[in-house]
């Protein structure tokens, strides 16, 4: 008479934006009682994994009917999803230009000197089901006995693609399914940070930017930079460790915010607050149209991540203006790509009019002022948009550009820069929203050279005066 889960997501590691299937069965009531209902009490922690009792209050509770087969079947896909979102704002602890994060010293997250823990991108699930059904009596009936509880499931915000190929277990576990994130757990050199990006990238010398990655046993101890000039001969490195007083932690455990961890390894992070390494390479010039290679290791200094490269772009002599732009991922994350080549900003406006009276009415003579009368307007909104253009770019961009069409979020990034005291540092991040509705893959054969364009309006509208 024991409630079973029959299915259930194969791996403890969960994209919120995939179907999260559990089955449930109890042969017994279902076959010997009336008005049975499976109940599903799911308990959603931004914390440590919950561990339900008979006096838990869960984070919400559904209940279905059995189907034909006898079983009850949920999927909590469009439960879950609520509570996890993008990570915009940087952990405390975490630093921008030597400044810990702190409620009165808040941080976007894509400026961070070194790590940051992530705040909303991670949240533990545990689902208990029962089973309840109404005796001869008349009395409705939970057994106690009948508890079956899940194993704790991490989810993190990321989707899956239709082309994500999913597994399936075996005996006895034949039924379940899911996506495995095995290459993106860091613990071989051909893992992946969490990003569909090319391993090899390109950013100007002033661009923000972090990468992402996975951390459930907390086996990266440090990330190396090696830092290489034009010439491609290594003029620096450096091994950032993960700890606690670099914006990361020292110990590891279950808590949601230790499970997913950015690193800012894009220049302008790197130029910290300008007595780095890498800031005297900018200074004395020679890393310049260089690179950055970024890496994770483990405590026995062996990678466990495949070696991601930023080139740094050289001086664009057409003067043209670089836009950069960030946007959340398929994992969750930031990507991000400097667009170097023509752009053209336009204002379009919108106001309110009103005719106007012209000279004095209320006053003890009428007098003729030659500014007012006629359709004045009453206030005047702005809209930018801005049209962007790539440089030619390799096949291995489409999937990042793809990600970018049907990103939620996306942004406008601002370059390193002299902070005024006390700044609230809202200059850095505008966020805009992709007016461009298309997107074609291009590739070698079909369109020999690869560009593409995008437009962006900001999504904030400029108020003017109001008379």
């Amino acid at each position: 008479m024991a409630t079973t889960i029959e299915q259930k997501p194969l791996f403890p590691q969960v994209p919120v934006g995939q179907e999260v299937i559990f089955v449930v069965s109890n042969s017994t009531i279902v076959s010997g009682f009336t008005n049975v209902r499976f109940i599903a009490d799911v308990y959603i922690s931004d914390d440590t994994p919950i561990s339900p009792t008979t006096t838990s209050i869960p984070t919400a509770t559904f209940k279905t009917t059995p189907n034909n087969a006898g079983v009850g079947i949920f999927d909590f896909k469009q439960v879950v999803e609520n509570y996890v979102s993008a990570d915009n704002m940087a952990f405390d602890n975490s630093e921008y230009k030597g400044i810990e994060t702190t409620d009165n010293t808040p941080h976007p997250i894509h400026l961070i000197d070194k790590y940051s823990r992530n705040k909303k991108a991670v949240r533990w699930l545990t689902i208990q089901f029962k089973t309840q059904y109404t005796e001869a009596s008349g009395d409705v009936v939970t057994p106690e006995v009948e508890f079956q509880v899940s194993i704790d499931y991490q989810l993190f915000n990321g989707y899956l693609k239709y082309s994500d190929i999913l597994t399936m277990g075996i005996a006895p576990n034949a039924n379940d399914f899911g996506f495995s994130l095995t290459n993106f757990n860091l613990s071989s050199p051909t893992d992946r940070f969490l990003s569909n990006a090319p391993a090899t990238q390109y950013a100007n010398i002033e661009d923000y930017g972090t990468i992402a990655y996975l951390a459930p046993n907390g086996n990266v101890s440090y990330i190396q930079l090696i830092y290489k000039n034009s010439s491609n001969v290594q003029i620096g490195t450096e091994d950032i460790e993960r700890k606690f007083t670099n914006g990361a932690y020292t110990n590891f455990g279950s808590e949601t915010r230790k499970q997913i961890v950015y690193f800012g390894c894009f220049p302008a992070n790197l130029m910290r607050d300008g007595t780095s390494i890498f800031a005297g390479l900018v200074s004395a010039g020679t890393i310049q149209g260089g690179s950055i290679l970024v890496r994770a290791f483990n405590i026995s200094n062996t990678a466990i991540s495949k070696t991601y490269t930023i080139n740094i772009n050289c001086p664009n002599l057409k003067g043209y203006e670089s836009i950069r732009l960030c946007w959340l991922n398929q994992w969750g994350a930031w990507d991000y790509y400097t667009f170097t080549q023509k752009s053209i900003r336009s204002i379009s406006t919108k106001g309110s009019t009103y005719e106007q009276l012209a000279g004095t009415w209320n006053e003890g003579a009428y007098r003729v002022d030659s500014y007012k009368g006629g359709k004045k307007a009453f206030r005047v909104n702005a809209t930018e948009k801005i049209t962007m253009n790539s440089d030619f770019v390799s096949e291995s961009e489409n999937d990042m550009f793809e990600e970018l069409i049907n990103s939620p979020e996306v942004y406008i990034l601002e370059g390193y820069q002299t902070d005024a005291s006390f700044s609230a540092l809202n200059q850095y991040v505008t966020p805009v929203r992709l007016t461009t509705s298309s997107f074609t893959k291009k590739t070698v054969a079909n369109d020999k050279l690869i560009q593409y364009t995008f437009e962006v309006e900001k999504s904030k509208t400029l108020r003017t005066q109001s008379v």
